[in-house]
């Protein structure tokens, strides 16, 4: 990949804007979690911005709008809006950064995100990121009753009590008996706004545990304009934290994160919890991604 996909006219005359498809969390074409990203994004103003996600309507779009040696900053955009953190975003564009060029593989690469600096890592075929926000839990809005309400499921079906976590990004984590309820889950719309009157509250994320420290998920976030999620780094990151301080054991853990199987699009998600005291624990998140497509927008 080289500089020669950045160029682009617009044939009306106006301002044109090339694009970058990748898949995410994933190395096989059509699998993980479409992604665009806009290179060079620094003449877009923020409805533009707003608009060109809405039109593709992927569950984000990222605009880099101003990069250096070994630091870039990033707009991400879900159809619904602004957000200030994702983890396929991150992972994505560094992807794309190191193929194109822009950072040797060696040299240290920080992403400047709303949520805060976020330092990268690379290592062969993969991309790592560190959260930027420590991971904050609390206790969800959502009781076991109310959360089987919101996803059609009988009150067994849900394994604990939701709570709530983030690591700059907050989710509904919510426990599932087996991967029988997972693979049933239905958003109901009239419970969720009953149940979670703010929009901005309704991202749900559903989990089973596996053996040998493995997940089965799914991400339901409508107010974001994602009805389901193939992939969520943002949302793994706080799960496996908080699944970390409910261990009794202070060593490192490594989990790895199935999502998207129930969409046709598999996704896996590595993550990696050092619960330094538990104070703070470091919550690392990595993944693969791969180029599938590219293209110029005319404004």
């Amino acid at each position: 990949m080289s500089e020669s996909l950045l160029t682009g006219k617009c044939p009306c005359g106006g301002r044109a804007f090339r694009y970058v498809l990748l898949d995410v969390f994933t190395d096989t074409p059509f699998a993980g979690n479409p992604l665009a990203v806009f290179p060079q994004a620094a003449g877009l103003e923020d409805e533009e911005m707003a608009r060109i996600a809405r039109e593709l309507n992927l569950s984000e779009t990222v605009f880099i709008v101003s990069h250096h040696p070994s630091r870039a900053r990033l707009r991400i955009f879900t159809p619904g809006g602004e957000i200030p953190f994702a983890g396929h975003p991150t992972i994505g564009t560094a992807w794309l950064i190191r193929a194109l060029g822009w950072q040797a593989n060696d040299d240290p690469l920080t992403l400047e995100e709303a949520v805060g600096d976020i330092p990268i890592t690379f290592d062969d075929d993969s991309v790592g990121f560190t959260t930027a926000q420590p991971l904050e839990v609390c206790e969800s809005s959502l009781t076991r009753k109310t959360a089987s309400q919101v996803l059609d499921l009988p009150l067994e079906a849900i394994a604990t009590a939701p709570v709530r976590a983030s690591c700059g990004m907050p989710f509904h984590l919510i426990a599932l008996r087996d991967l029988d309820a997972l693979a049933h889950a239905r958003v109901n719309t009239a419970a969720l706004e009953t149940y979670l009157a703010e929009p901005a509250e309704r991202d749900l994320y559903l989990y089973v545990e596996l053996p040998e420290r493995a997940l089965r998920t799914r991400l339901f976030a409508p107010a974001m304009g994602i009805p389901e999620d193939p992939a969520t780094g943002s949302a793994a990151a706080p799960l496996i934290g908080y699944l970390a301080t409910r261990a009794s054991s202070d060593a490192v853990q490594e989990w790895t994160i199935h999502q998207g199987v129930e969409m046709g699009r598999p996704s896996r998600i590595r993550g990696r919890v050092d619960p330094a005291g538990m104070a703070a624990p470091s919550i690392t998140i990595t993944g693969q991604a791969v180029a599938v497509g590219e293209g110029t927008l005319y404004l």
